[in-house]
Order: structure tokens, then sequence, then C-alpha cells
């Protein structure tokens, strides 16, 4: 829980990456963590996802205040739970967050974040049909 060591400077997107303790099923951990993300004391998460073969997750949280940022790691939810909690750098707010994937596709894949989302609703609307 290292983002509680971390004095909070100034509104950031926070990444928190959750392992589930030994004994726990991928479903329960599933369970767990989305309770985590939908705890309306905790900060507003952008983005999450859960680990396959391991029970635990990613999330993305935009972090406001210094409460937000302990909020994080003191939640109940997780109380068990091996937490890493950091600061990004460049995703100071939603819309930072957003940009940095646009920045990270263009820059290192030559792909637009805007391209790559039609593609995308194009293909989930083609299977519909």
């Amino acid at each position: 829980m290292n983002a509680a060591a971390q004095r909070f400077r100034k509104p950031h997107c926070f990444l928190v990456y959750a392992l589930a303790p030994e004994g726990i099923s991928a479903s329960v951990a599933n369970d767990v963590f989305n309770d985590y993300i939908a705890d309306p004391s905790l900060p507003v998460p952008l983005f999450h996802d859960h680990f396959i073969g391991t029970g635990g997750g990613v999330a993305i949280f935009y972090v406001e205040d210094a409460a937000g940022q302990a909020a994080l790691s003191a939640s109940p939810h997780l109380a068990d739970w091996d937490l890493h909690i950091h600061p990004l750098i460049y995703a100071d707010s939603p819309a930072a967050f957003d940009d940095q994937i646009a920045f990270t596709l263009r820059t290192y894949r030559g792909l637009s974040w805007e391209r790559l989302q039609r593609l995308d609703q194009a293909a989930s609307g083609s299977q519909d049909g």
C-alpha cells in the first residue's frame, strides 16, 4: 500500500494493482474487486479489468485530494489483498488519461485511437447482426 506513504500533491490518476489472497476463487475475487470499484466512497474509477488465471485486477482512479488517495488503500473491500497504488505522471485528469492512450498508440505503433474505436464498434455491430 505504497501510495499511503506518498504525500498527495495535486489531482492525478492513480493505478491500483490488486492481487487477491491465496485460496480465493477467481469468481469471488472478481466480485470483491467489482465491489471495490463500485464503492462510492472511493474516487471516480476510469478503467478496470480483471486478471486471467489469478484473482485480482487493475484499475485507474481519478483522485482529486488526499482523502481520496487514502481511501484507495484503506477500503475494507481489499483489506487482505496485496495492493500496489501509484500516481501516474501524465494522466492528471480523466481527459489526460484518454489522451495518453491516444498518444501511446500514435507514437509507439502509428495507430489512431479513434480509428481503433470505430473498427471495434463496426466489428461489434457486425457480430450482432
